[in-house]
């Protein structure tokens, strides 16, 4: 005996008693499987026209809305960018991801944020990430991923750029962070000083942070060349935070010969530098002189000599790579330069 599909029940105009109308309810109401709604929804040409029309018919009757997330996944895409970036709450991390969400406002992709300041979170955000069901590509931000990882993303074939972090294996957006810690640090050297000490990110797992490893070279680079000694007390890392900066600086400037300039791997850092200073009675610049890098928006308050460099246009520019490799372009290894230069205030 033959089973005639029951339909479902079907409430008053205006009604909202009963649960949203199913793919599975419009299939039954048609007469058909789900898998020719699916091809209808996705505009297939493999549906006969009265079978179409039916279809039609039983969405229209049902005010049936397919879920968006399911019909990309259908389709084999998300519409998400997900981005890994750790300090997401810092003010360079912000202007990056107002970057990002300017040059996606035109697209039609949507972003996925992964805060990931402690190193298992890494993991699970690329472990996450490399399935192709979470997003459609990747932008990693101020972390450059270890070989093992960077493997695996290739072999995923999920597309990724990196911002802030040089690969020779990846797409990247970078500055030349070793110039820009010799500009700094030659600009003390000018203004007379020889004790300069430097205030950076500790690496804290697999994943390094590139641009204070190599803003620490342009410093020992700039010293070598004015004949200035390093001094190994001088140099302090810790984590990207003004309270644990603020704490480095008052070691170093408890020090028996304490430095008379610091030039510190952030802003947020030198911010750190300048309340320690205050905390000592250090005048600024007459006492201590400070040079920051990033120039964010609250280093043109405090009057901070800095390292300018282009963080929103960084994160822009970043996302218009990514969203160039999503429609079809070859990136390879292409590395796009930004410029720096050397902000002088009152510090």
């Amino acid at each position: 005996m033959e089973t005639v599909p029951k339909r479902p029940r079907e409430s008053p105009a205006g009604s909202s008693s009963e649960a949203p109308a199913r793919i599975a309810d419009v299939a039954a109401r048609a007469g058909v499987g789900v898998a020719t709604v699916s091809r209808v929804l996705n505009g297939s040409p493999n549906v006969r026209p009265a079978t179409r029309d039916r279809v039609l018919e039983a969405i229209s009757a049902l005010n049936y809305r397919p879920s968006r997330v399911a019909r990309n996944l259908s389709l084999g895409r998300t519409l998400v960018i997900g981005v890994v970036m750790p300090f997401f709450t810092s003010p360079s991390a912000v202007e990056r991801v107002r970057g990002v969400v300017a040059a996606l406002a035109g697209s039609a992709y949507d972003l996925l944020l992964f805060d990931v300041e402690a190193g298992e979170r890494r993991q699970r955000a690329f472990e996450l990430l490399d399935r192709s069901d979470r997003a459609d590509g990747l932008l990693v931000v101020s972390l450059v991923p270890p070989d093992a990882e960077v493997a695996r993303l290739r072999a995923s074939g999920l597309p990724c750029v990196l911002v802030d972090a040089p690969h020779p294996e990846l797409p990247n957006v970078v500055i030349d962070d070793v110039a820009g810690g010799e500009l700094a640090t030659r600009h003390l050297i000018e203004l007379g000083h020889r004790r300069i000490a430097f205030v950076g990110d500790k690496p804290v797992d697999e994943f390094r942070f590139a641009s204070s490893r190599d803003r620490t070279r342009g410093y020992e680079r700039a010293l070598e060349k004015a004949g200035i000694p390093a001094r190994p007390e001088y140099v302090r890392e810790g984590t990207q935070s003004r309270h644990v900066a603020r704490s480095i600086a008052l070691e170093l400037l408890r020090l028996p010969e304490r430095p008379t300039a610091i030039f510190a791997a952030s802003d947020t850092q030198a911010l750190g530098v300048l309340e320690a200073a205050r905390t000592l009675g250090l005048r600024v610049p007459e006492e201590l002189s400070v040079v920051g890098f990033d120039d964010i928006e609250v280093a043109t308050y405090a009057g901070l000599t800095t390292v300018r460099q282009p963080l929103y246009e960084s994160g822009r520019r970043g996302a218009e790579l990514l969203l160039g490799a999503l429609a079809g372009e070859r990136l390879g290894s292409y590395s796009e330069q930004l410029p720096i230069e050397l902000v002088v205030r009152g510090t």
